[in-house]
């Protein structure tokens, strides 16, 4: 019992010796900017497998936060996988498949491995501000600028999906002429970039008109939605995409496995 407690001590003080700076002048989230910390830490083995962060309301006292901005980061790095919650215990760094070395695809390497001959229609491709719902995901303060790209992909003279993705302005040269030629994973690789791992949601829902003419589809047909954040080797988000897929030509192939 005694031991228990010593290690619970021991997992507990991992923790409380972190140095965090958080910079309150800055336009990034203070949530943003302690869960960028935390899992930094995690990811450098500052904090390993198993260490405890001590409750919300203590974490909040010592770094002079509000506790919804404590609870906020922390459940970012729960969803994750880099965090779990346990009755009893409290908040603990786990081991995560999230952070192991994963091959992120994009649909024209999908289609290009599967020999069918994409291509690609740039229908936009500028600079806006972000929106509430484009800096959330891209961890960017809302209204800075971010590239937009919109693009109609399609193979053997069909169309599959209607792709639009968010970019930070400054991360790299996006030519259109380029990106019918090429994929927008292939442009970023060849820029540097190396992709790591992304949190992605796939759902379902009618076509609009609009979407029903892109798509060769009549208005209400099925079609498969997905929601992607990529993240690189230092853990920035460096792209968030919409897509929308033709039911009938596409389908999403997941493997399940067991957690340990």
């Amino acid at each position: 019992m005694a031991e228990t407690e010593t290690v619970r001590q021991a997992n507990a003080a991992a923790f409380d010796s972190l140095e965090v700076a958080l910079d309150r002048g800055s336009p990034i989230p203070l949530y943003y900017q302690l869960a960028q910390q935390l899992e930094s830490a995690i990811e450098h083995g500052a904090l390993a497998p198993g260490n405890l962060l001590g409750n919300e309301v203590d974490i909040a006292a010592r770094l002079g936060l509000s506790r919804p901005t404590v609870r906020q980061a922390i459940q970012s790095l729960v969803d994750k996988g880099l965090l779990v919650r346990r009755r009893g215990i409290g908040t603990q760094v786990v081991h995560s498949q999230v952070r192991r070395s994963l091959e992120l695809s994009s649909l024209y390497d999908d289609l290009a491995a599967a020999g069918q001959s994409p291509a690609t229609r740039v229908l936009r491709n500028e600079i806006q501000s972000a929106s509430p719902e484009v800096a959330a995901a891209l961890g960017i303060p809302e209204g800075r600028d971010v590239i937009v790209l919109e693009r109609l992909r399609s193979t053997h003279g069909e169309s599959v999906a209607h792709l639009t993705n968010y970019l930070p302005a400054t991360l790299l040269d996006l030519d259109t002429e380029r990106l019918e030629a090429t994929g927008l994973y292939r442009m970023m690789r060849a820029a540097g970039i190396t992709l790591h791992s992304a949190r992605q949601t796939v759902g379902a829902r009618c076509a609009t008109a609009d979407e029903g003419t892109l798509l060769d589809e009549p208005e209400g047909a099925a079609l498969l939605t997905m929601c992607r954040t990529a993240y690189d080797d230092t853990g920035r988000a460096v792209e968030y995409g919409t897509h929308v897929y033709r039911a009938a030509r596409y389908t999403f192939d997941f493997q399940l496995l067991v957690r340990p």
